[in-house]
């Protein structure tokens, strides 16, 4: 596993756990302070952007297919999918689809409540 990725999911798995313990976590005041600066709606939009992201990664590498090769398979530059899966970029719904194509995949709209089940 690339480090960038074990990163990613130790970044993960210690939010996660802030957020289980709350107050009772070192840092909680912290993560109370990242909140306040985000709506909900902005915190759930984040949350699915890493999701999604974190899926697309995990799709490539289960594929075996490097950054290169999926600007051939997709015809978006390799650097825009580095940038994307660091997370310093946002990208637009056209590039994610263009990246899911060669994936095999596609974006679905389901109801709220079946995403809330499927979590």
């Amino acid at each position: 596993m690339r480090e960038s990725k074990k990163e990613y999911l130790q970044a993960k798995a210690n939010l996660d756990d802030l957020k289980e313990r709350k107050n009772e976590a070192i840092g909680s005041d912290a993560l109370a302070f990242m909140d306040s600066l985000m709506t909900e709606e902005e915190i759930a939009e984040s949350d699915l952007r890493v999701a999604l992201i974190g899926e697309m990664i995990k799709l490539r590498q289960e594929k075996g297919i490097s950054q290169k090769k999926l600007e051939e398979l997709s015809g978006v530059k390799q650097p825009v999918i580095a940038r994307m899966e660091k997370g310093l970029t946002i990208p637009q719904l056209n590039t994610i689809i263009k990246l899911l194509v060669p994936l095999g995949k596609t974006l679905a709209i389901v109801p709220l409540e079946e995403a809330k089940l499927n979590k």
